[in-house]
C-alpha cells in the first residue's frame, strides 16, 4: 500500500463534500466506520456504510473493495467519511491500487480533528459544521 499521499485521491473538506454531493447527486458518501460508530456517534444522512475496519480486532475488512465496487455505479463518483479523515484516507489509497477511479475522502471526517483537550467534535468535522447527521 502506499504510503505517501496519493495525489489521485481528493481530498474534501466535510463543507466542501457537502456541496459536492449537492452538484453530483450521482456521487456516494460511505461511511467507513465500524458499525458501533455509525449506529451511536451518528453518521451523516444518506452514507452508505461499509466499515474498512471493524471492532473488537479492527481487521482491515476483507471484502471491502468488492463492497465498495457493488456500490459503485457507471463510475460515479465515492465520498469516504471516517471518524478524523485518517482511515477514509488509507481506504480511498486502497480503492485506488485496486484500480478504482474518481475516489475522494473527507479530511476532517465526521467528529474532527482533536483538541487541546483531546477532544474531537469542537473544532472541524461533518457534525460540528451542521451537516445532516442522524444516530440510532
Amino acid at each position: 500500500m502506499t504510503t505517501e499521499n496519493d495525489t489521485r485521491l481528493g481530498h474534501l473538506t466535510s463543507l466542501q463534500a457537502s456541496e459536492f454531493l449537492e452538484k453530483h447527486p450521482e456521487a456516494k458518501l460511505v461511511d467507513i466506520r465500524s458499525s458501533m460508530e455509525f449506529l451511536f456517534i451518528g453518521h451523516p444522512t444518506g452514507a452508505i456504510h461499509i466499515a474498512w475496519m471493524e471492532d473488537p480486532d479492527w481487521d482491515i475488512n476483507p471484502d471491502f473493495v468488492k463492497e465498495i465496487q457493488a456500490e459503485q455505479i457507471d463510475g460515479c463518483p465515492i465520498i469516504m467519511i471516517c471518524r478524523s479523515g485518517n482511515r477514509s484516507e488509507k481506504a480511498g489509497i486502497q480503492l485506488i491500487e485496486a484500480g478504482l477511479s474518481n475516489i475522494y475522502h473527507v479530511t476532517d471526517g465526521f467528529e474532527g480533528d482533536r483538541d487541546a483537550n483531546n477532544h474531537r467534535g469542537t473544532q472541524n468535522g461533518w457534525r460540528f459544521n451542521g451537516l445532516p447527521w442522524e444516530q440510532c
